[in-house]
This record gives structure tokens, C-alpha cells and sequence, in this order.
């Protein structure tokens, strides 16, 4: 690979990156919101089905991104990509605590109790989060790159639904658990929130499955890739 397509790769990676870093961090500080999705009006185990948190919308991005940076750069870069999402998210923690003990002024448009209502449990969110996230998104990449293997680098779309589907799962159980059990869930909501979110990802993840197809295409297209090859950085 030239010097210009390795500079190019590596742009593309950082950018990548980025908006996994940022959707994860985003993902835990809105959690507290939870909305209806109108166009299924079913109730399941006494909950309304799709009535789940807004901290998921830009959850199943990371899962996305995660499978791009796989396919393309390898099981290495999208480790890096986790643990960098890890610090992310441990640094963003550090500021919500520092900015919780400085206290506001009597003019501030966000008073003490405002500001602690809506980001006083982050730090447990961030920490459950974190748990899965990590658990999550390392069975997501190990599942992904085993079908890789067996399929020989075909069957994109077998390996991109299998290992999101039972890492979002995973992510979802413990994530619902661990809320319920911090008390900021109620328990008789919690096998209601794990079929919403479940399905709600499955159903994301099979409709990200083509935007997958297409960022692969372009990959190989611009960096002239064969099937199974990947990018190297070094």
C-alpha cells in the first residue's frame, strides 16, 4: 500500500473512531429519557413494546462501526477502537462528577438540583455501561471474526447479524439488570425493557446490514482490497 493510501486509511480510522467514541459517551448521558415507539401498540409482560430508553438510538452505531473497522482493519484496530470507548467513557464520567461539586450560581439557567436530576445517575449508568460495553462489544468482535473464518471472508451479512445479535443480547440483559438493580429501574419493568431493547436492536442491526455491504464495497473499491485482506496501518 502507497504512503497516500496509508494516510488516507488511517484518516478514515481516526474518523471512524470518532463517531464510535462519541455515540457510546452520548448513549450513556441521555439514558434517563425513555420514549414510545407509536407505530406498534402491543404490550408485552406489562410494558408497551419499543417503550425503551433514547440512550439506545445511537447504541447500535457502535456495534456498526465495530464490524466495519473488523472487516476492513482487522480484530487488533477494532479492539483498540473498544478500549479507546472505554477511556471515553471513564474521562466523561471524571467531568459529570467535577462539574456536580462546582456549584451554580443563583442566575444559572440549570441549578444544582436540576443538573444532579438529570446527570446525578450517569456515574451508575456509565458504570453498568461500561460492563456491558466491554463484555458486549468483545463477544461482538471474537463471534464476528469466528464466522469470518469459517465462512473465509463470504457471507458478510451471516457474520455482521450473528455476532450483533448475540452481543446486543448480552448487552441488553446485563444492562437492564444492572439498572434494576441500582434502583433506577423498577424490577416489574425489566423483562419488558429486555424484549423492547432486544428486538429493537435486532431489528436495527438487519437494517444496518446493507449500510454495512456498502462501506465494505467502498473500502475495497478505493484501497483495491481482495476478499478476506485487510488494511495494515504499520
Amino acid at each position: 500500500m502507497t504512503d497516500k493510501n496509508k494516510l488516507a486509511a488511517q484518516r478514515i480510522y481516526i474518523l471512524l473512531g470518532a463517531l464510535f467514541i462519541t455515540s457510546l459517551v452520548v448513549s450513556n448521558l441521555i439514558f434517563q429519557k425513555f420514549f414510545y415507539w407509536y407505530p406498534f401498540n402491543i404490550e408485552i409482560f406489562g410494558s408497551k413494546l419499543f417503550e425503551i430508553s433514547v440512550g439506545i438510538l445511537p447504541y447500535p452505531i457502535t456495534f456498526l462501526i465495530t464490524d466495519l473497522i473488523s472487516e476492513i482493519y482487522g480484530k487488533k484496530r477494532a479492539n483498540d477502537i473498544v478500549i479507546a470507548g472505554i477511556f471515553a467513557s471513564l474521562f466523561s464520567l471524571l467531568i459529570i462528577y467535577i462539574s456536580s461539586i462546582v456549584p451554580a450560581t443563583s442566575w444559572s439557567a440549570v441549578n444544582n438540583n436540576l443538573f444532579k436530576k438529570v446527570f446525578g445517575n450517569s456515574a451508575i449508568a456509565v458504570f453498568a455501561s461500561m460492563l456491558t460495553y466491554l463484555f458486549a462489544q468483545f463477544v461482538d468482535i471474537q463471534i464476528y471474526h469466528f464466522w469470518k473464518r469459517i465462512t473465509k471472508g463470504k457471507h458478510l451479512w451471516l457474520r455482521n447479524n450473528f455476532s450483533t445479535w448475540f452481543s446486543q443480547f448480552v448487552d441488553t440483559l446485563t444492562i437492564v439488570f444492572l439498572l434494576c438493580s441500582f434502583g433506577i429501574i423498577e424490577w416489574n419493568n425489566f423483562k419488558g425493557l429486555l424484549v423492547s431493547g432486544f428486538l429493537f436492536k435486532v431489528i436495527v442491526a438487519a437494517c444496518d446490514t446493507p449500510f454495512l455491504y456498502l462501506g465494505v464495497y467502498l473500502f475495497k473499491k478505493r484501497f483495491k482490497l481482495k476478499t478476506n485482506e485487510e488494511l495494515n496501518l504499520l
